[in-house]
């Protein structure tokens, strides 16, 4: 499946998440996705997004390692879907924008929690989420600078 189609389902389920397990659920599903755009765009995107893919596809999975993996039926794992990545600059925007909306449900998550260990979790979750996000902005920066020397 599209980068794209899993992202926006993602972003979709993330904004219908209904309780805090279920969210925690779509948060790593979303960390999960960016770990596997990143690996996808280390070996086989544009040249000079590779050292930065490598490093989201590694910050990506510290995010999903701070959550635990959820239980789930092996089809409903979005980032396993992964076939097709077209347009990397497309899929990093909106990649970013869902990693921006992860820190949100996570920033909420952690001024509900129950306890301490929850709100640990989400904070840790929230720091692997921004920084994988800057990743995303940092390449997003390579692509644009790439397009200048093409067209310039």
């Amino acid at each position: 499946m599209d980068a794209m189609r899993l992202i926006v389902a993602s972003r979709r389920a993330l904004a219908h998440g209904a309780g805090v397990p279920e969210m925690m659920t779509e948060v790593w599903q979303a960390q999960a996705l960016a770990q596997a755009i990143g690996s996808r765009l280390a070996v086989s995107g544009p040249p000079e997004l590779r050292g930065e893919a490598l490093g989201l596809t590694e910050l990506a999975g510290r995010g999903c390692g701070v959550l635990g993996t959820p239980d789930l039926d092996p089809g409903t794992l979005r980032a396993a879907q992964l076939t097709e990545l077209d347009d990397a600059r497309l899929t990093l925007l909106s990649l970013g924008g869902l990693l921006g909306e992860v820190g949100i449900a996570l920033v909420g998550m952690a001024s509900g929690a129950a306890d301490e260990a929850t709100y640990w979790q989400c904070m840790e979750a929230i720091d692997a989420a921004d920084e994988s996000r800057d990743r995303v902005l940092e390449m997003l920066r390579k692509l644009a600078a790439r397009e200048e020397v093409r067209d310039g």
